[in-house]
């Protein structure tokens, strides 16, 4: 077959959180076996699940850096497949798309070009960026604004977006103000019950 060819990758859970609390320009996956294997220029549906999966993004396969071999990982060997890279084109994690004609046969999956092009064509253009303010907001007790910032920073590493909530509002429009913990928004008032 001429041109790029069509594959189908699939996310581990864990792999599919990671992806879609922070925001990549790619995915790399490691450790896939020997087997037929996308090359650079190849177009890919990214998706989760495999019954039936969904769509959650679409890219095109890079060229990977380096050899496999990892100096500081004793377990690497030269002969450590490359990982496998893939650009993001368009994301849709927070609005993932059924596909129930997939047939999934492992992380890495050919998948016919008829069936690329529907599932894309059904995911759609991106939507059109805007301008959003993003806040986190903690109480900080210190002796200088300085210390106040590095604690800020150790706060923000520590508890990250599985605990802290990021507030989120159309740039000029504030009222509008969501908090979202786990890329889902979330209720941050005690007051209010959760149900």
């Amino acid at each position: 077959m001429n041109g790029p060819h069509a594959w189908l990758v699939v996310l581990p859970a864990g792999r599919h959180e990671a992806e879609r609390l922070v925001h990549h320009e790619t995915l790399e996956l490691t450790g896939l076996d020997g087997g037929d294997r996308p090359r650079p220029g190849d177009d890919v549906l990214v998706a989760v699940g495999d019954d039936p999966p969904s769509v959650v993004a679409l890219g095109r396969v890079a060229r990977s850096a380096g050899d496999g071999y990892d100096p500081d990982d004793p377990q690497s060997a030269a002969e450590t497949p490359l990982p496998l890279v893939v650009t993001y084109t368009r994301r849709a994690f927070d609005d993932p798309l059924p596909a129930d004609n997939l047939a999934v046969a492992g992380p890495v999956t050919p998948l016919d070009r008829a069936v690329f092009d529907t599932l894309a064509g059904r995911l759609g253009p991106a939507p059109e960026r805007r301008d959003w303010l993003v806040s986190v907001h903690l109480p900080i007790e210190a002796a200088t604004p300085a210390e106040a910032a590095r604690i800020f920073w150790s706060y923000v590493l520590e508890l990250g977006p599985r605990e802290l909530p990021a507030f989120v509002s159309p740039s000029g429009d504030e009222l509008a103000m969501q908090a979202f913990v786990l890329g889902a928004v979330a209720n941050q008032d005690p007051e209010e019950d959760d149900d």
